[in-house]
């Protein structure tokens, strides 16, 4: 297996330093700000373009792999010959199957950094039957737990400290200790690069573990949890009705405007211990 990527060290997330005139009430400063950094990466299968994606760079053959996971394109790693960041907006996959079907071809679109479902041909395109459904045997978390998880990932998160537009997504396991998290400006890439470093490592499924979100809950953040087997999300922020929905219909525990003394349970309240 040709991966030109170190499989077990990642990347530090890009920021970039610049001059802003910062105002007040009764005070005008120039001060140095940090912004995340924003920038198109093409990933290609067997040199053949199928998205463009807005991202932060780095880790971006994770990101790419997750993403082919994430939409069904792949099921396995053992279906990839060679995972190579072509230069650094380029990511090519190739892959044993060189035969892209035309509908595996109307799932690709060009994503921003904010939609990871924009471009998508049909309704029917944005949902993907997973391999690994969301198992009946029921791990639990508690009060405690839920309660320390956002500190836990701040003391980690160093680069939305810097630039506080940065969108994480962290995996844990259920007694609370951390395992590890992405950064990206895009929510849905943070996520593909934490199933693209599960898929490399050979960690998949992730029933046993819960997914905390830097941010809100869309939909397509439920999907790729849920194409991976992840039981439990846990959100900052509000989850969308669709998010809710899917949730629920996969089976999956969905917690949204997690605060350090209260959060919301939208599904699957038979996973925390003091319901």
């Amino acid at each position: 297996m040709q991966i030109h990527m170190d499989k077990l060290i990642k990347k530090e997330v890009q920021i970039h330093k610049t001059s802003i005139i910062r105002c007040s009430a009764d005070l005008t400063t120039t001060v140095d700000d940090y912004l995340a950094i924003e920038s198109p990466l093409q990933i290609s299968i067997n040199h053949r373009p199928i998205s463009v994606t807005m991202r932060t760079p780095g880790d971006d053959v994770a990101l790419a792999l997750g993403f082919l996971f994430t939409e069904g394109m792949i099921q396995s790693y053992s279906e990839v010959i060679s995972a190579i960041q072509i230069d650094e907006n380029i990511v090519n996959i190739q892959l044993k199957n060189e035969i892209l079907s035309t509908a595996t071809l109307e799932r690709n679109f060009y994503t921003t950094s904010s939609c990871g479902v924009c471009g998508k041909s049909s309704v029917d395109a944005i949902l993907t039957k997973s391999i690994y459904p969301i198992d009946t045997k029921k791990i639990s978390v508690s009060n405690e737990v839920l309660f320390s998880l956002q500190a836990k990932l701040l003391q980690v998160q160093s680069a939305f400290e810097s630039t506080g537009g940065l969108h994480a997504s962290a995996l844990f396991h259920p007694d609370g200790s951390y395992i590890f998290h992405y950064e990206d400006v895009g929510r849905h890439n943070a996520l593909d690069k934490l199933i693209g470093n599960a898929l490399i490592n050979d960690r998949l499924p992730l029933r046993d573990h819960l997914l905390l979100l830097s941010g809100r809950a869309s939909f397509e953040l439920i999907q790729k949890a849920s194409m991976v087997g992840i039981p439990i999300i846990v959100a900052v922020g509000a989850p969308s009705s669709l998010a809710v929905e899917l949730a629920q219909s996969t089976g999956q525990t969905l917690i949204g405007f997690l605060k350090k003394s209260s959060y919301n349970i939208y599904t699957g309240h038979d996973r925390i211990r003091e319901i």
